[in-house]
């Protein structure tokens, strides 16, 4: 595991795992299934589920649900392949939402 000493992280709000690095977020501007969520670069400590196609509001999208990695709680989802060439900048990214988790080290 990276030294994560002193970084800003998110974490798991169930476990407190951490899943992602502050300086990973690449928008705050996201929905999730329960609100506000965040676009992240890269995830850590989570298992990523089975793909499937789902229609998003920005179209449809092969998505996959990621939990924690150690309660197994759904923080999200991976964009796994975007349809439409305006979305192609969200494949291999990660949608975590603000409701599942929480800011250590800040």
């Amino acid at each position: 595991m990276a030294e994560l000493i002193g970084l800003r992280l998110y974490c798991c709000c169930n476990c407190r795992n951490h899943v992602a690095l502050h300086d990973d977020v690449v928008s705050k501007a996201f929905q999730g299934r329960n609100g506000r969520a965040f676009l992240f670069s890269h995830a850590m400590n989570i298992a990523v589920g089975p793909k499937e196609d789902r229609q998003l509001m920005t179209g449809l999208h092969t998505v996959a649900d990621v939990h924690c990695g150690d309660c197994r709680e759904v923080l999200g989802w991976k964009y796994e392949r975007a349809y439409e060439e305006t979305q192609k900048y969200k494949e291999g990214k990660f949608i975590l939402e603000k409701s599942k988790i929480a800011k250590e080290n800040w």
